[in-house]
């Protein structure tokens, strides 16, 4: 029995992601002998326009390879450049970029929360019937996302595709009277966070435990965002620049996305990932919330992610109010910048999981070279890892109808960029 949907989607389109999947299923004898998710649309080649421009529009340039995690690519790209250039930003400008980081975190993970994964587990089709049976908590969820847009504009200029980072810093400093505003939003938030943490450690999530190799950045001082090795939980510990040594993407046929392994295997990236590595390192309020959800971590249940999502938010809103609070204007917001030629590599940690970037200057500062490696494409090998076994779990034998449904919720837990929509696969079905 062959079943075929097709749907329409929109999604915030990641460097060499696509935009459209399809999930095929072959089931043989009660087995499943063929899984494939397939990413179909035409690879977007961002690095390609990197090359020839000068080093100092890359931010900008960046910024656009997503609409909903900009700061994570201005982010690395400034640091593997500013690696290149020989240029040390100042505590504010670090303090700075790790506010702006966590608006991002915020607003990412309440649109994930929200908008994609929370329906999955009560039932719903939508956000829209998730706002009629649960009109409290959208609201909550909206309005974090919210300030997180505003922890963006802050430094940014404007929320999506912001301008206001360069190499070495930042082209203005926001007003003190601007801060203080923030901060009182942010610390009427607390409060929020700490709710909407309970509320998703409370959901309905499958109970399953899955062997995966968690992978993330871990510096030993801070939850990591901006900083750190790269670290997993099989041992590997890692600078940016080893990052090829350990790490291989290749191009599998069902796929114009390309599949990163680390030494030969898939791996994890993403919250759940962060958590398992750095629980220890969340603020001490933060792990005092998730200590009375119950949820314990490190995790082996891929669901727990959204609990995950929820405890970094209340982390990134932690974070970002203990720096605020301390905030001065600075003499400048950034070291100038003078182009060298060089290689430069940094990763930090996106919403959705580790970000490397790799570029290579001439003398000119002009971009020779550039290779960019999202979350998505490195968590593509673990998703259909997890599928197969949550099918298999979940019983082969049932409707066609309810395979879907879960494939679809198993692939949106992982957030990855061609989830932005509740419905967006193409099941195939074929049984012998």
């Amino acid at each position: 029995m062959t079943d075929r949907r097709a749907v329409s989607i929109r999604v915030p389109v990641l460097a060499r992601v696509e935009g459209e999947g399809a999930l095929e299923v072959d089931i043989a004898d009660g087995r499943i002998v063929h899984l494939r998710l397939r990413i179909y649309e035409p690879p977007r080649l961002f690095e390609k326009f990197l090359e020839g421009r000068a080093f100092h529009e890359v931010p900008d340039m960046v910024a656009r390879i997503c609409g909903i995690c900009p700061v994570a690519y201005q982010m690395s790209a400034v640091h593997a450049l500013e690696s290149i250039v020989g240029v040390a930003p100042g505590p504010w400008v670090r303090a700075m970029r790790r506010v702006m980081y966590c608006g991002e975190w915020i607003e990412s993970h309440c649109l994930h929360i929200h908008l994609l994964a929370a329906p999955d587990f009560l039932g719903c089709r939508s956000v829209v019937e998730l706002a009629q049976s649960h009109p409290e908590e959208v609201r909550r969820g909206l309005a974090l996302q919210a300030l997180g847009n505003d922890l963006i504009r802050l430094l940014g200029a404007r929320s999506v595709h912001p301008v206001g980072v360069r190499v070495g810093g930042f082209h203005h400093a926001p007003p003190v009277d601007a801060v203080a505003a923030l901060c009182g939003r942010l610390r009427a938030a607390l409060p929020e966070a700490e709710a909407l943490l309970a509320w998703t450690a409370s959901l309905p999530l499958p109970a399953t435990a899955q062997r995966f190799t968690s992978v993330a950045m871990r510096d030993g001082h801070a939850y990591p965002m901006n900083e750190g090795r790269i670290m997993s939980d099989q041992g590997l510990d890692i600078g940016a620049g080893e990052f090829e040594d350990c790490f291989a993407e290749h191009q599998v046929p069902h796929s114009t996305a390309l599949h990163s392994l680390l030494l030969g295997q898939p791996y994890l990236v993403g919250p759940l990932a962060r958590i398992n590595l750095n629980h220890d390192l969340l603020p001490q309020p933060v792990r005092d919330a998730l200590q009375a959800t119950g949820v314990r971590f490190p995790s082996a249940n891929p669901f727990h992610g959204i609990v995950a999502r929820a405890a970094e938010i209340h982390c990134a809103l932690v974070d970002a109010l203990r720096l605020l609070e301390q905030y001065t204007v600075p003499a400048a917001p950034f070291v100038e910048a003078v182009a060298r030629c060089g290689i430069g590599t940094a990763c930090t940690e996106a919403p959705r999981g580790l970000l490397w970037h790799r570029y290579e200057t001439d003398s000119e500062g002009i971009i020779r070279n550039a290779r960019i490696v999202p979350p998505t494409s490195q968590n593509q090998a673990r998703i259909e890892q997890d599928l197969r076994q949550a099918l298999e779990e979940f019983g082969l034998d049932r409707e066609d109808d309810e395979l879907r449904r879960l494939g679809e919720t198993v692939i949106r837990n992982y957030d990855p960029c061609i989830s932005c929509a509740t419905h967006f696969l193409r099941l195939a079905v074929r049984r012998t």
